[in-house]
């Protein structure tokens, strides 16, 4: 399925971001946030299917076309969580929906939680709860990521002869998907360098987290959403979305959706999507 895409430029006081808009512009507003080393090609299957929607896929900073932040600053959950409210802020948009996958719905969550009088629906796809820590680890959290940072400056960015060398490594590393899904990410993630090609994103986005939020921060978080939620488990997905906190779900108002496919379902292939957006038809009829 394929529509029209406007490519649009963001630019907020800190940061320029990338973004790919579809749908009319009296659609329902609709910010999506990708997953963690995507960029905004993974709604490319998911957005065409939800009519009437005004969405804003942004690349989130760090990713895709989006500028890096400074030197010294950070990717927290929290640092995406102030981009999105002045993305949102830019756009005129005072109230608006959240469709989030694996971080971006992670960051969708927390927002939703901090300021619900923002956030109208949040549609999450194999994510929603960050991973977390008891306080006693934290100490050790800290030192590996000081670690990491001081030895990210000896590192050199890989360099692919070709752009099937870099789909396919990115098919070896990190959370299973479709060879399409691998290859539309890698259109908009790729760039050309001196032998061939790398990734767009920045590096300091594989460093470890310098904390985590505990299981009780996280919990209050998800207790402090008030707008409707639909949450998507892809049965081959996440272990820790089908896992921990599947007996907190049963608890809280969150409309389930369990659906066949790996984490990536919504862009791995047309059923994928479909499949998807047939979980989120409840989008469109926001208020």
């Amino acid at each position: 399925m394929t529509v029209a895409v406007e490519e649009i430029r963001l630019n907020l006081p800190h940061i320029e971001l990338a973004a790919h808009l579809y749908g009319p512009e009296d659609g329902q507003p609709v910010l999506a946030l990708h997953g963690w080393l995507d960029n905004a090609m993974s709604f490319a299957r998911l957005a065409p299917r939800l009519p009437g929607l005004r969405i804003v896929a942004l690349d989130l900073a760090g990713h895709g076309h989006s500028g890096h932040r400074a030197a010294g600053a950070s990717y927290q959950l929290w640092d995406y969580a102030l981009d999105v409210l002045a993305v949102a802020d830019q756009l005129g948009w005072q109230r608006f929906a959240l469709l989030g996958h694996s971080l971006g719905a992670i960051v969708a969550t927390l927002l939703a939680g901090a300021v619900p009088e923002r956030i109208e629906r949040l549609a999450l796809i194999d994510g929603m709860f960050p991973l977390t820590h008891e306080p006693e680890q934290a100490p050790h959290q800290l030192g590996e990521a000081l670690r990491a940072q001081l030895a990210l400056r000896d590192k050199r960015r890989p360099v692919y002869a070709s752009v099937e060398r870099a789909v396919e490594a990115r098919l070896r590393g990190g959370s299973p998907l479709s060879r399409e899904a691998a290859e539309l990410l890698a259109s908009r993630g790729l760039t050309a360098v001196a032998g061939g090609y790398t990734w767009r994103t920045d590096p300091r986005l594989t460093l470890p987290s310098p904390l985590r939020l505990t299981r009780a921060h996280a919990e209050a978080f998800v207790r402090a959403v008030r707008c409707p939620v639909d949450l998507v488990i892809a049965e081959q997905g996440l272990p820790v979305q089908r896992g921990e906190w599947l007996a907190l779900l049963d608890s809280l108002p969150v409309r389930v959706h369990r659906v066949p496919g790996g984490h990536h379902l919504h862009l791995d292939d047309e059923a994928g999507a479909q499949a998807v957006a047939d979980c989120f038809k409840a989008l469109s009829a926001a208020p």
